[in-house]
């Protein structure tokens, strides 16, 4: 009986050990190679842009708002009419005005003609005074009245200068060349000072163009701010139909800091715009030059991978295995994208199929990428 029981455990043994050969065997034949798409990394010429969206800005722009009140008697100005500096824009009845200018005016001749004689009698009084023929209280009495001759004309040239500037206030002009908006007031309107707003004045020639940039860019900004030379077509303007601004801009300004909520930075490119096409609130495209110029190593963007805000492709080796490689990425270009490190010209990645690959995996090349 323990002869049988000996027997029946060996074999079951035996069969144990022959099961975990096979599986051994089975675990260790490898997979079948993956086919897929390979492309021979080749340079191409490029000229890489980055967009901002960005907002135009006049250098100047200002609300024309009344200093006095009044009834507008006239408008000089058309809705949306370009306009001088010093040019009529808006008048407000100015008879008022006029008559106070001219009341201060006669108080200031009355108190030149007091100063006078208050003057010439102390001339009169000093001689007198050398010969001890007054007493010197007179001659006292006589510098006081001077003295407050002198005062009451300074008040009243103060008050011709106040009843001037209302007199001239009562004509808005331009501040300086631009276009005005469309007219707030019309012809009979009551207005007070500072209310209502009449129009609004915009420069037009420079314009500016604001676009927002992260503190990662800063650096690469300041360089461009501070150099002496910088290729012509750096920025240019691209408008919402997809057409680009035949004019290049000018970098002019960084903001003096970064928003410590949005870690974002201001910046100021300046477009000369002789014939009025850019308007100031429009939102355009600023395209800016980077360093992706001239012949690059491009590569399909389908063959790259993401992983931990990484990017990879997959290298083909010379033994048909796949190796991962680390990339630096740059401009994409249509349906490609050019790298700036990583691989070099005449390498081959695979291009499609990289969802079933892993590191070391053998391939088989099913079809070549053009």
């Amino acid at each position: 009986m323990k002869l049988s029981y000996k027997l029946a455990a060996f074999s079951a043994l035996i069969l144990a050990g022959f099961s975990c050969g096979q599986k051994e065997q089975a675990g260790q034949q490898a997979p079948p190679p993956t086919a897929v798409t390979t492309y021979t990394l080749v340079k191409k010429s490029v000229t890489g842009l980055d967009e901002y969206p960005a907002t135009l800005v006049p250098l100047n722009e200002v609300e024309i708002r009344p200093q006095i009140g009044g009834y507008i008697t006239n408008i000089y100005v058309k809705d949306g009419q370009e306009v001088k500096k010093g040019q009529k824009l808006y008048e407000i009845d100015r008879s008022k005005y006029a008559a106070s200018r001219q009341q201060a005016q006669a108080l200031v001749q009355s108190a030149e003609a007091n100063l006078a004689r208050f003057e010439k009698d102390y001339d009169r009084y000093q001689r007198l005074d050398e010969q001890e023929a007054i007493a010197k209280q007179t001659l006292d009495y006589a510098q006081t009245e001077v003295l407050n001759a002198k005062a009451q004309l300074s008040s009243a040239k103060a008050q011709y200068e106040s009843a001037s500037t209302d007199y001239n206030y009562s004509v808005l002009v331009a501040p300086f060349d631009g276009t005005v908006g469309i007219s707030q007031v019309r012809q009979g309107t009551q207005v007070s000072p500072g209310q209502p707003v009449l129009n609004t004045l915009s420069s037009n020639d420079p314009m500016s163009l604001n676009f927002v940039i992260n503190e990662s860019e800063i650096p690469r900004f300041t360089k461009m701010l501070k150099a002496e030379e910088t290729p012509d077509s750096l920025f240019r303007i691209k408008f919402s139909d997809g057409s680009i601004y035949p004019f290049n801009g000018k970098f002019t300004t960084i903001d003096r800091a970064v928003g410590r909520q949005s870690g974002t930075i201001d910046l100021r490119v300046q477009f000369p715009n002789p014939d009025r096409d850019l308007i100031a609130g429009m939102t355009v495209n600023l395209m800016v030059l980077n360093e992706d110029i001239g012949e690059q190593v491009v590569i399909p963007y389908r063959a790259v991978t993401e992983q931990m805000g990484e990017y990879f492709v997959y290298v083909v080796q010379a033994d048909n295995t796949v190796k991962q490689q680390n990339v630096i990425l740059g401009t994409q270009i249509g349906e490609g994208i050019v790298v700036r490190s990583g691989v070099q010209e005449g390498t081959k990645i695979v291009v499609n199929g990289i969802q079933k690959l892993r590191e070391g995996a053998q391939i088989t090349e099913q079809t070549v990428a053009k």
